[in-house]
């Protein structure tokens, strides 16, 4: 008695024993997880402890309140089981081990001791000596459950006692309207514990289980800003500092009842309309505490056992379910899920448990058509993710059965196998038909399909990898031995695993059969694309590879002969055949590759070493697109020389190769940033500051030292003689190398399309395209280079300073037309159009942004208009007359329109503009409104796009903010409260 009862003692905070957590380490080793989730607060330990207490209260409860002895209450009282021999040891004893075809427990007749019935030995064991000449009376199926949920004595007792305590006086209260957590603490003191500190664990641990219950996971929706779940957060921070006061009129208790009760006793879900209680009925906690007292039907001294008092064990635990939120289908579920998890973590040594689990599986999928959609959403999670777990775990080693069963795990590799197959085929159909709208016709078919080609590569390539490193590491060899492996392979499979596999599959060898063929098709392919000659090894490899096919095939064509479903004919269709290629053909995608890869390296050195300098004014192009070219245009001659019956497969292949090639050198040049990275930030808002006349006098006298630098020629006239040289910087003069560049591609590129092959199809269309894309893109950024960065000082940066007559365009116009006509003198032919029309349209912006994004040193008055707009016509004349018609007048007026727009803006009195102001914040508001459903609010500034326009409210805002008058000033400080300038 002793030594038994040391292996199921433990200090009384905990009721388990030390071997309690073998299950769960069992569990983890066995590499399935649990598929409820987790109750972060409740380790497995305290779960337990928390299923046996309400099983407890749920026996003793419905019992009708007999609280007789401490060994003698209600739920004896109620069921007491007889002894395990009277049953007869037969498998007729339990109804339950009858259904799902468990046999009963076999007893040993070699020992008195092990005659005896199980239930008796227990006893035996731990109720003391017996008196001389008396009988050891048969266990209870209360003290069978506390064993098996390993509860010492002594914490049994101690329930017994608070319960007792706590139903004097409420004969027939049903369980499901008590919240045991809550009377335990009422009932239970510090006297019955061994010390503070254990008592202390104790009531902390009850508040973490009602925290769980009734605010982690609430079988009903919960505000967590809940004024109860906010009174229990206190209390319960209370409690994890130290033991609080249970007594009846202690302010800690009595908030944390009332918390409590108005979570617990909310409406709308429960039995009798609301009549019971919420306290552990949210998942995943109730499957969680559910599948604790389920596993109590093993025994746990010998896992892979069901009990013979599995039927009065499962009677007590029903009386869980409506204080567990459990019904009928969650508990299929749930117990179908215990005898599988059992069958993994007692290493698959007992079928009988896997069996019994696939029988509990047919309840299940009954259930699942009964409850279809989402009309159970916790009843979805459960079966969905149990019936997932079970599915995940079995092809794990269906997908390498071959690694998994021909050691015979489990049993014969067919019956283990067979078993296996059986429990995932059935958990994945039910899930399958709940999540589809329309039933799989052919869901195992498939399947086990899947499972054969899964298990077949993984068989290849294990044997692929032992003959790698048994072989002399000679590729041919290798091969050779790896077909006749390969057909031995097929061999087995079809001896061994197929006669079990047709039992879903029409013809699993053919199957078998086609996927190793494909394997060994990938390898051969693999050797032969790195053969360079035709030698001896390589016809020894082509010939064991023609054998192996024909076998193959055979093996094909007699699994599908035999079949008369359409799939297997169509599995004979996948067999692709071996298209072994002639040797000129393998040396000549050997000779393409070889071109790639020089050019590939071209490419490369010309990443690291470009510097984008013209080796001569004759060839003003990069040096590295001459020899990308030359390479280019020498494979494309000595390819032209290849007979037409070899080259006429592979052009294709060739024209893919060298254009991929091309698009990535073009990527490379077209590589020079972007537009955005010339474009100066937008000065803040301000209004303009209406100075005295004054000062006005004094700013005008002093002005010509106030100048910007650069020696810029002031004024309208011409008193001045100074011919201005190009300010083109040589990073400009490098984006022009790389426009000459891309041009030189261009013209190469259409060469070659005509000398590749005599036909009328074109060929490199991709690798023109992007070059085509490429030299707009850095025309586009060497055009914004040159007007925002080079030609800063004399254009934006000088433009209309601090007055528009004697700051106006002309010595930015001398600058800009050296700077064109340095360009054209730069630039290929076929580049110089697209360069000026960009150098147009970069011109044209920056001269709205003086006008609209000045700063505080520019402001304008309606007088300057006049000015302004002969400016910008001297600025569109410059690019009319630039060249010989290199962008056409049509072309210059259309890309003129939005500058005259907003330079008309300028001519318009302030009431107008703030009319015209006013009309389209209207229309803007309007259009957000009606997307956003918002009305109302102060006018915000609108938002700025740089997509200047005479209809766009923030530009018509940017000319106010520069228009010198009082109006203007009066109108942004009472709608903007813009700020005056500095």
């Amino acid at each position: 008695m002793g030594r038994h009862q040391r292996s199921l003692s433990l200090s009384v905070t905990s009721s388990a024993t030390p071997s309690s957590d073998v299950t769960e380490l069992d569990f983890a080793a066995a590499d399935v997880g649990c598929p409820f989730g987790r109750v972060d607060a409740l380790g497995p330990v305290e779960l337990r402890e928390t299923a046996y207490e309400i099983f407890f209260m749920s026996c003793r409860s419905s019992s009708g309140g007999n609280t007789g002895g401490a060994r003698g209450g209600g739920m004896e009282a109620e069921v007491s089981s007889p002894m395990a021999g009277a049953r007869g040891g037969g498998g007729g004893g339990s109804r339950v081990k009858k259904a799902l075809g468990l046999k009963a427990r076999r007893l040993s007749s070699s020992s008195a001791a092990a005659a005896q019935p199980m239930m008796v030995r227990t006893l035996s064991q731990t109720s003391g000596p017996a008196s001389p000449g008396r009988g050891r009376r048969p266990m209870t199926s209360a003290e069978i459950m506390r064993q098996q949920m390993r509860v010492t004595e002594q914490s049994d007792a101690r329930l017994r006692r608070t319960l007792m305590r706590a139903v004097v006086g409420q004969v027939g209260r049903r369980p499901d309207t008590i919240v045991l957590p809550l009377e335990l603490l009422r009932q239970l003191k510090p006297a019955e514990f061994a010390d503070g500190e254990e008592y202390h664990q104790w009531q902390f641990r009850q508040v973490k289980l009602l925290e769980a219950g009734l605010i982690l996971h609430p079988s009903l929706p919960l505000d967590r800003l809940n004024s109860a779940v906010l009174r229990f957060r206190e209390v319960m921070r209370a409690t994890e500092i130290r033991a609080i006061d249970t007594a009846k009129n202690s302010d800690a208790m009595r908030t944390l009842t009332n918390a409590v009760h108005a979570l617990a006793w909310r409406s709308g879900v429960g039995s009798g309309g609301g009549d019971a209680c919420h306290w552990a009925d949210g998942y995943p906690l109730n499957v969680l505490l559910y599948v604790s007292l389920l596993h109590t039907i093993f025994d746990h001294r010998e896992c892979t056992v069901v009990l013979d008092e599995v039927d009065e064990l499962l009677d007590l635990i029903r009386k869980t379910w409506p204080t567990l939120g459990i019904t009928k289908p969650v508990h299929n579920v749930c117990f179908a899920w215990a005898f599988f998890q059992q069958y993994v973590i007692t290493g698959q040594v007992e079928p009988e448990l896997a069996a019994a689990a696939l029988a509990v599986l047919a309840d299940v999928a009954a259930d699942a058509k009964q409850l279809p959609g989402n009309r159970d959403a916790v009843y979805g999670k459960v079966l969905v993710g149990a019936l997932g777990a079970m599915q995940e775990w079995s092809e794990k080693r269906l997908l390498d059965y071959h690694d998994s069963y021909e050691k015979g795990i489990g049993g014969a590799p067919t019956e283990g196998m067979e078993i296996l197959l059986s429990i995932s085929l059935s958990a994945g159909k039910i899930i399958a038909d709940r999540d589809a709208t329309t039933a799989a016709a052919n869901f195992a078919g498939d399947r086990v399909d899947y499972y054969i080609r899964c298990s077949m590569k993984n068989a290849f390539t294990k044997i692929l990898e032992s003959g790698m490193g048994d072989g002399d590491g000679e590729p041919g060899v290798v091969l050779t031995q790896l077909a006749r492996d390969t057909e031995e392979l097929a061999i087995v499979e079809r001896r061994s695993f197929s006669p079990v596999l047709r039992r879903w599959h029409p013809a699993p060898v053919a199957v078998a059969a086609v996927t190793l063929h494909g394997c060994y098709g990938v390898v051969l392919r693999q050797y032969l694309g790195k053969v360079s000659i035709l030698t001896e090894e390589l016809v020894r490899v082509l010939q064991s590879a023609s054998r192996m096919e024909k076998a193959m095939a055979q093996m094909t064509a007699e699994d599908a002969a035999d079949c008369r479903d359409d799939r297997a004919k169509a599995i004979v269709g996948d067999m692709e055949p071996y298209e072994v290629e002639s040797v000129v053909m393998g040396l000549l995608k050997v000779w393409m590759d070889d071109r790639f890869k020089i050019t590939m390296d071209c490419l490369a050195r010309a990443k690291e070493t470009e510097s984008w300098i013209p080796k001569s004014k004759d060839e003003p192009f990069a040096a590295s697109a001459m020899e990308m070219m030359k390479l280019a245009k020498y494979t494309v001659d000595e390819f032209s020389e290849i007979p037409a019956s070899a080259k006429d497969e592979v052009v294709q292949d060739l024209v893919d190769g060298l254009e991929a090639i091309f698009q990535e050198y073009i990527s490379f040049v077209a590589s020079c940033g972007a537009k955005q990275n010339y474009l100066p930030p937008l000065p803040p808002l301000t209004r303009c500051n209406q100075d005295s006349g004054f000062f006005k006098l004094w700013r005008k006298a002093v002005l010509p030292s106030c100048q910007a630098p650069e020696g810029s020629t002031r004024g309208g006239g011409g008193g001045s003689h100074h011919i201005p040289r190009p300010s083109i910087s040589r990073g400009t003069q490098r984006l022009y190398v790389r426009l000459n560049t891309l041009e030189y591609v261009l013209t190469h590129l259409h060469a070659m399309d005509k000398s590749l092959v005599a036909s009328s199809a074109s060929r490199f269309d991709g690798a023109r395209g992007a070059a085509k894309s490429a030299i707009a893109r850095v025309a586009e950024v060497a055009a914004f280079r040159l007007v925002f960065l080079d030609s800063r000082h004399s254009f934006y940066h000088g433009l209309y300073l601090r007055n528009v007559a004697d700051t106006r365009i002309r010595p930015a116009l001398r600058a800009l037309k050296q700077n064109l006509t340095f360009l054209v003198s730069v630039l290929a032919d076929r580049a110089q159009p697209v360069a000026v029309r960009e150098v147009m349209k970069a011109s044209f912006e920056a001269f709205m942004m003086v006008l609209l994004a000045g700063g505080g040193d520019r402001s304008f008055t309606r007088g300057d208009h006049a000015m302004v707009e002969e400016d910008f016509r001297s600025l569109r004349r410059a690019f009319c007359t630039c060249g010989e018609g290199l962008v056409p007048e049509e072309v210059v007026a259309r890309e003129a329109e939005t500058a005259e727009r907003v330079v008309e803006l300028m001519a318009r009195p302030t009431d107008a503009l703030i009319d015209a102001f006013g009309v389209a914040t209207s229309k803007s508001i309007a259009v957000e409104h009606d997307d956003d459903g918002n009305s109302g609010g102060v006018t915000p500034v609108p938002p700025t796009s740089r997509r200047w326009d005479a209809a766009d409210p923030n530009t018509i805002l940017r000319v106010l903010c520069h228009r010198d008058d009082e109006v203007a000033s009066q109108f942004l400080k009472r709608t903007f409260q813009l700020a005056k300038r500095r």
